[in-house]
């Protein structure tokens, strides 16, 4: 295979890009033997030459022919049962069950999505509304679990009104697309996720990125242009699991007369008093425009949301294409999320364990000198800054009874490859305790840590 010329843009393109730190030494004859494919990723297939659309076709199902059979491929394992503290998972390399793996992987931050009560309210959902929607939100496919729900989130958001969207994904492209427009400035931090980005792309407004919770680049990328300006941040971000500088950013918004968005996907039911999100934690509620998030973290579920004035909203009814053009999320979902949501509210004990299980997780790793970064959050990435080595240690990790999503580029820079931790206010102590041990293990076989 010849590596193309040609790869795809990261995310946040146009920033300079960070000086890399804490980059691995280790004699690379003490490592296992990882295949010569691994050299590749998916960007080496993403442009290719000639006038066929099947071009790339062959060469990627050669790389991955060489990539899958040698157990590399540790994405979409099929799960065997909920995604609980601990799962069993399939090896599709084996074949084989691997019962009772420490789960880091999944999110379900707050343990909800196997609450009998949730698991209640899901089974008489089904009973009256049956497995599924069977239209747009704008034609059949609005219930009255939709309606109630919608009215709930924005209440618990303390907001005029929300809009429900099949997946967090859809909700920050229909939400940015559906608002900005060609001629207009939108302006994120470069680590922005690929919904965000998406969403920037079919905009066709002009998109920019500022460095990374730098509030003073933000300001030099809004200085000057007069037209109409969006700036979006996330409240935790999904790689690194470090805060949005929120307080900074809004003063720049203000000044500068830019609206601002947050996303709340990793932080929305878990950080401020009453769960409301960062925007609740820091004070500022109220400065900022547009409150999005997702259920599919915190509450485990699935779907996103849009929240803001009822203006907003109802504009965005009209203009989020990739709302109304997708099927409504099944009502036996809504009825899983309505309880979710319910028990989040009304048990703040849950919140409070999972801060502490995370104090305790980061302890554990910070002991050992595990590299976690800046991480203050449920989402603790484990710094490795080597795409092969990281597979080939998931590869291990899962083989030793842990299951964590290893994460490599395009998902993050160049040498960002990592494990991202995610951690849950159900797992037990001594389930982080036997993590953490088996993690340290390995880190240290591949010398990741001392």
């Amino acid at each position: 295979m010849t590596k193309p010329k040609n790869g795809v843009s990261e995310v946040g393109a146009g920033v300079e890009p960070e000086p890399e730190t804490n980059r691995i030494s280790v004699d690379p004859d003490s490592l296992p033997t990882i295949p010569a494919a691994m050299e590749y990723d998916y960007t080496n297939f993403y442009f290719g030459a000639g006038t066929d659309a099947f071009a790339l076709l062959e060469p990627f199902d050669d790389w991955w022919g060489q990539v899958h059979p040698a157990g590399y491929y540790l994405y979409e394992l099929p799960l065997r049962s909920a995604p609980s503290t601990r799962v069993d998972v399939e090896d599709t390399k084996t074949g084989e069950i691997r019962r009772g793996l420490v789960n880091f992987a999944s999110y379900n931050y707050l343990g909800l999505s196997y609450r009998p009560e949730v698991k209640e309210a899901i089974k008489e959902a089904a009973e009256i509304y049956g497995g599924g929607s069977s239209g747009s939100p704008i034609l059949s496919g609005t219930t009255h679990l939709h309606e109630q729900f919608s009215a709930e989130v924005a209440a618990f958001k303390g907001k005029e009104a929300a809009l429900i969207f099949p997946t967090g994904y859809s909700a920050n492209v229909g939400t940015i697309s559906g608002l900005m427009r060609s001629g207009d400035l939108i302006v994120a931090d470069q680590y922005a996720h690929a919904s965000i980005v998406d969403g920037m792309i079919l905009s066709k407004a002009k998109s920019r990125f500022f460095r990374h919770n730098r509030a003073d680049d933000l300001d030099r990328k809004l200085k000057g242009f007069d037209g109409k300006k969006l700036v979006i941040v996330e409240g935790v971000y999904s790689m690194d699991g470090d805060v949005t500088a929120l307080a900074d950013i809004v003063e720049v918004c203000r000044a500068r007369g830019a609206r601002i968005m947050i996303d709340e996907a990793h932080s929305a039911f878990v950080y401020g008093a009453t769960g409301k999100g960062i925007v609740e934690d820091v004070g500022l509620d109220d400065e900022v425009d547009i409150h999005l998030g997702t259920f599919s973290k915190s509450l485990g579920g699935q779907g996103g949301y849009t929240a803001g004035s009822l203006k907003l909203i109802n504009y965005l009814r009209g203009f989020s294409r990739s709302r109304f053009f997708s099927c409504a999320l099944s009502p036996v979902v809504v009825a899983g999320l309505r309880k979710a949501l319910e028990i989040a509210s009304n048990e703040p004990e849950l919140r409070t364990k999972l801060w502490e299980n995370v104090a305790y997780m980061q302890k554990l790793l910070g002991d050992a000198e595990v590299p976690i970064g800046d991480s203050t959050s449920q989402v603790i990435p484990i710094m490795v800054r080597d795409d092969a080595r990281v597979l080939a240690m998931g590869e291990e990790l899962f083989r030793e009874g842990v299951y964590i999503n290893p994460v490599i580029y395009p998902a993050v820079g160049k040498h960002k490859s990592r494990f991202r931790m995610s951690i849950s206010a159900a797992h037990t102590s001594e389930e982080l305790e036997e993590g953490a041990a088996v993690i340290v293990r390995v880190l240290q076989r591949f010398g990741i840590c001392p």
